[in-house]
């Protein structure tokens, strides 16, 4: 068989297969439950998801550029916070939501400058920041979380187009927005390349360290964008918010088919992996599993994962 015809038959048999066991976990999951597959549930699980998935977008693009970002939880603390503190000294709400959004794309460009600048590997850079970030949250609160905002900001969560929740209705927004990006823009092909072969991509006149630092500042852009959804929904803004995020983002990313290797994945792919997480969980959930025996089921599918995406890279190198 030509070896193009069996790349292309790996990757996007990998995708098409996510989505297959996507289906398959729902009919499980139904067939044990009949609770889950009721309209309200699956708006529950959409709306659970969503975090999660918008997260998963930014760190979608810094998989595919061959990067790792573990402080997207803790961006999403800190922006929280300082979003909040922002609408409780009376500043108008979009002033209010751009400091939000402006604080998770600052720590995403300082992460970029690191890594590009400072040439810290991402894993040592994101991991630091993961720290600064929380410490940071946690001293300007003084380890306190504050509640109390204004209807107009909750209805960012709890607001519904159509009946569908808000955050569903905006996370649809930015999949759209992220898929034209990476598939028609100058950004998204430059993060294939850059992921794909970066010495390439330099000798082929591409500014990578630019590129590079614009991506880190995208995920940050979207874990700030997340702080603002998950503060509206639960009415308060916690400094120990978004524990654990990353490795929920990452799993996403790469359940969804992006090869930690950098070069390949898709926003859709991800979409499909926020969901199996989502589903997941709340099946679980609904069939009463404890929340350890969960820990042990969602790790083991993250490894199996990766462990497919191995594979199927030793296949499209052979």
């Amino acid at each position: 068989m030509n070896k193009q015809i069996k790349n292309f038959l790996i990757h996007h048999g990998r995708q098409f297969g996510t989505l297959i066991g996507l289906f398959v976990l729902i009919v499980v999951l139904w067939i044990f439950s009949p609770f889950f597959l009721t309209f309200s549930n699956l708006l529950n699980v959409a709306q659970q998801t969503s975090i999660n998935a918008i997260i998963a977008v930014g760190m979608t693009f810094v998989i595919i550029s061959a990067g790792i970002d573990l402080s997207v939880g803790s961006i999403v603390a800190l922006a929280g916070v300082v979003l909040a503190s922002t609408l409780h000294r009376g500043v108008p709400l979009p002033f209010a939501i751009m400091m939000g959004l402006g604080v998770g794309f600052l720590c995403g460009l300082v992460n970029g400058i690191l890594i590009t600048q400072g040439r810290l590997p991402p894993f040592i850079s994101t991991l630091g920041m993961m720290s600064v970030a929380r410490g940071t949250a946690l001293l300007f609160t003084q380890g306190r979380p504050i509640s109390g905002f204004s209807a107009d900001f909750r209805f960012l969560a709890t607001g519904e187009i159509l009946r569908i929740p808000m955050p569903v209705v905006m996370m649809i927004m930015i999949y759209i927005v992220a898929h034209f990006v990476l598939k028609s823009t100058k950004l998204g092909r430059y993060t294939y390349a850059i992921g794909g072969n970066e010495e390439a991509a330099i000798l082929s006149g591409v500014n990578v360290k630019f590129y590079k630092t614009i991506v880190y500042g995208i995920c940050g852009l979207f874990s700030g964008t997340a702080a603002v959804l998950l503060s509206a929904r639960l009415n308060s803004a916690q400094p120990i918010a978004g524990m654990m995020y990353e490795l929920d983002a990452i799993a996403a990313v790469v359940i969804g088919g992006s090869s930690l290797m950098g070069g390949e994945g898709t926003v859709i792919g991800t979409l499909i992996g926020a969901f199996i997480m989502g589903v997941l969980r709340n099946g679980l959930n609904l069939l009463g599993i404890s929340s350890f025996i969960q820990q042990i089921i969602i790790g083991s599918v993250i490894i199996v994962a990766v462990l497919v995406d191995m594979a199927l890279k030793k296949h499209q190198t052979s």
